[in-house]
């Protein structure tokens, strides 16, 4: 049953999550990012029938996702290893470029803002990052809406 692809995918992801708790952070950063960049990247409506969903890590683990499931699963990743929700940021942004929406998690650390993105490999500092526009933001207290 696909409960049981689920809670495999659940249990890996634990797993990987433990074997970093000891890491320093810029170093989870990083490999939290890789760790799920890794998934691959399916549009929400051949995924969920739906023109957008906002899946849960268990959902994203199995199905893999779109760009705010990335997101989404790396701030709980990084909450589950200890960041504070006021270091996490799911942006959504205008692609420049592309002309199209997108989402990223933004982690302040030392602060920085570093940049985790499913379409850029490396964790980068955001004001490196010219062709976002942030639209809004949000955490589990607070959403954020950006004026240019």
């Amino acid at each position: 049953s696909s409960g049981n692809f689920n809670s495999c995918h659940y249990k890996v992801w634990i797993k990987f999550l433990k074997k970093i708790k000891k890491k320093n952070k810029l170093t989870q950063v990083k490999q939290v990012n890789l760790f799920m960049n890794k998934a691959k990247y399916i549009t929400d409506p051949k995924n969920w029938g739906k023109k957008d969903y906002w899946a849960t890590p268990g959902q994203f683990m199995a199905k893999f996702g779109d760009c705010e499931d990335y997101a989404i699963a790396k701030y709980m990743s990084l909450r589950l290893l200890g960041f504070k929700d006021s270091q996490l940021r799911v942006v959504a942004v205008k692609d420049l470029n592309l002309k199209v929406g997108h989402a990223v998690l933004v982690v302040r650390i030392k602060g920085k803002s570093l940049l985790l993105d499913n379409q850029i490999k490396q964790v980068v500092e955001t004001k490196s990052v010219k062709h976002y526009r942030p639209v809004f933001s949000i955490n589990t207290k607070y959403w954020w809406k950006h004026t240019t």
